[in-house]
């Protein structure tokens, strides 16, 4: 029987891999291909031989590299007024009102269910005013984008705060003298890095890809701005296209490195521990 059951299991295991190892291969050709598309076309001169002149060509046009600063700029301030909101927003209510819950999420979750276009409609005439009373820059874009990421980095950082006890921490460090400044800063935030970390490229990528409402508020930003050259230059439009994915993946790829490095745990005596009164009495 034993051996029977360690048969099954192993029989069961092998389908898993298999099933993973072939939903992985889809989902690379699904991905891959349209890309290696991109780059061929990207590279392709007009004989048909292999060039890099449209990529040499995109720092001639200087419209495109302010979008590209633009949109950087937008997708750092986004990602750090999302997390000086919604972090502790969100621990002050699972502490203090938790009765709340329910209706943080539902505005949170709000903007899920209005499309874009009607979120300019609404963001309009309040872009109008900060025009005229206040600044025409893009980068009051951020305040729209705020709005448009909150949903996606509200579940990151949910999921992230309910992996730990936020109560007992808080009480843990506050019995200890501890400012709730440093509370935040020194126990909730290295608990959920690894929420904070998935927030922030989920923020970082909704504004590197955002296009409705920057055009329809006559922002010129990195979508907007490919869209325009599309008309003029396809080549150079495409090689933008397939730079800005691929600063995404690196994006991706440096805060998995950075969210899954094992934290190193110092030994420390026991007395050091327990205070100075145990020290004394030793």
């Amino acid at each position: 029987m034993a051996v029977a059951a360690r048969s099954i299991q192993r029989t069961r295991w092998i389908k898993l891999q298999v099933f993973r190892y072939v939903v992985f291969l889809l989902a690379a050709i699904f991905f891959l291909v349209p890309l290696g598309a991109m780059v061929e076309f990207s590279t392709r001169a007009n004989d048909g031989s292999r060039t890099l002149d449209y990529w040499k060509a995109i720092p001639s046009y200087p419209d495109l590299t302010g979008a590209i600063a633009a949109s950087l700029q937008l997708a750092v301030i986004t990602s750090i007024v999302m997390l000086v909101l919604l972090v502790p927003t969100m621990v002050w209510v699972r502490l203090k009102l938790p009765r709340l819950t329910r209706i943080i999420e539902f505005m949170s979750l709000l903007p899920l269910t209005i499309p874009a276009i009607v979120l300019v409609v609404g963001l309009f005439p309040m872009y109008i005013w900060l025009n005229n009373n206040l600044s025409d820059s893009i980068l009051t874009l951020s305040l729209a984008y705020v709005v448009l990421v909150l949903p996606y980095c509200y579940r990151a950082i949910d999921a992230g705060l309910g992996a730990i006890d936020v109560k007992t921490l808080t009480e843990a460090a506050r019995s200890l003298g501890a400012s709730w400044f440093t509370v935040m800063w020194r126990v909730i935030v290295p608990n959920i890095s690894n929420a904070i970390l998935n927030a922030t490229l989920l923020s970082v990528a909704l504004v590197l890809g955002e296009y409705t409402i920057a055009n329809n508020l006559l922002y010129n930003n990195l979508q907007v701005e490919l869209v325009h050259l599309a008309r003029d230059n396809a080549g150079v439009s495409i090689a933008v296209a397939v730079a800005a994915l691929l600063f995404a993946f690196a994006l991706l790829v440096v805060l998995a490195f950075v969210g899954g490095r094992p934290r190193r745990v110092h030994d420390e005596p026991a007395t050091a521990l327990a205070g100075p009164l145990a020290a004394s009495q030793t």
